[in-house]
């Protein structure tokens, strides 16, 4: 897949010369679309762990976390070089000086090289990229905007509590201070149609993101979602229909953009449908599948050529 996509591997490899993996932090940070600042009920899909680990709430530092992460990917990756990823919630929620503490410890653990910071597009200062870009002279730091769909009807039946304006103002501000962007969305959110996804594609497209993570909408307990579910209200995709909507996306998006995810990964107590979502290897064997059925590439609608692959030495 690696010839017809432009993959976070070998994107970090180019830059750093050898495996780089990320490792997960929690910093017990919240979300304005829970903590009342512009909502409390937070996104329908989200429960109360916000895609979380739970490691803030059992105690672990971010050097603990981090700590214990380069030991797993070392031995499964054989990494020697780490990126912390502020995952759980909106890692850019708090005054700047607890935002720089919890940054600054990250970056002071031996073998980590950057930063990915995950957060919401209202919910960035100018204070704040400041302070990143601070950081991006020394290290490589990504910010993640989670934007779920461009169709701001979506995004209010959601209720993520922001529309797609809020999002491209965020990547123009964060992009003018030469800080890449990489954006969520997720495919199959309820009433979208597959135009309407193509549609996000090709919003991400004339943004100027640098970097798109795709996500599967699965149901997890205790949301909105698993009640809409369970009321027959909502159907989930099925695993070649997903391939096939993640295959839209690609061909929108121009080949210089890097594909951080292609799937979701859900805590395996915690999902209630669908049962596919369970098998990464599976989904991405059939996003594969899918590509090659097509006999297209991540940029074809973009006028880019499919890369080759370099010649055995």
């Amino acid at each position: 897949m690696q010839t017809r996509i432009t993959d976070l591997n070998s994107y970090l490899r180019g830059i750093f010369g050898c495996r780089v993996q990320k490792i997960t932090v929690d910093a017990g940070l919240s979300c304005p679309n829970r903590d009342g600042t512009i909502a409390t009920g937070g996104c329908t899909y989200c429960n109360s762990r916000g895609s979380g680990t739970g490691a803030h709430t059992r105690g672990l530092s971010i050097t603990g976390q981090l700590e214990a992460g380069k030991a797993a990917m070392a031995r499964r990756y054989r990494a020697h070089k780490f990126i912390a990823y502020f995952q759980a919630f909106s890692n850019t929620h708090a005054p700047v000086p607890h935002l720089r503490s919890l940054y600054d410890e990250a970056l002071a653990v031996d073998g980590v090289v950057g930063l990915s910071i995950g957060t919401r597009p209202d919910c960035v200062s100018e204070p704040v990229l400041a302070l990143l870009q601070q950081y991006s002279r020394r290290h490589l730091v990504w910010i993640e905007y989670g934007l779920q769909s461009a169709r701001d009807a979506t995004l209010a039946g959601i209720n993520r509590g922001h529309d797609s304006a809020c999002f491209l103002n965020a990547v123009a501000a964060t992009r003018a201070r030469g800080l890449p962007v990489c954006a969520h969305i997720i495919l199959g959110l309820p009433g979208e149609t597959r135009a309407d996804m193509q549609f996000t594609a090709a919003t991400l497209a004339a943004a100027g993101v640098d970097g798109v993570k795709i996500h599967s909408l699965y149901v997890v307990s205790g949301t909105r979602l698993e009640a809409q579910f369970k009321a027959g209200n909502y159907r989930c995709l099925e695993r070649e229909e997903y391939a096939d909507l993640v295959v839209d996306v690609l061909e929108r998006l121009p080949a210089r953009v890097v594909i951080q995810r292609l799937t979701g990964d859900p805590h395996p107590d915690e999902l209630t449908a669908p049962d596919w979502c369970r098998d990464k290897r599976a989904t991405l064997a059939a996003i594969r599948i899918a590509l090659e059925r097509r006999n297209t590439w991540q940029g074809r609608l973009c006028g880019d050529v499919r890369k080759t692959p370099a010649p055995a030495s």
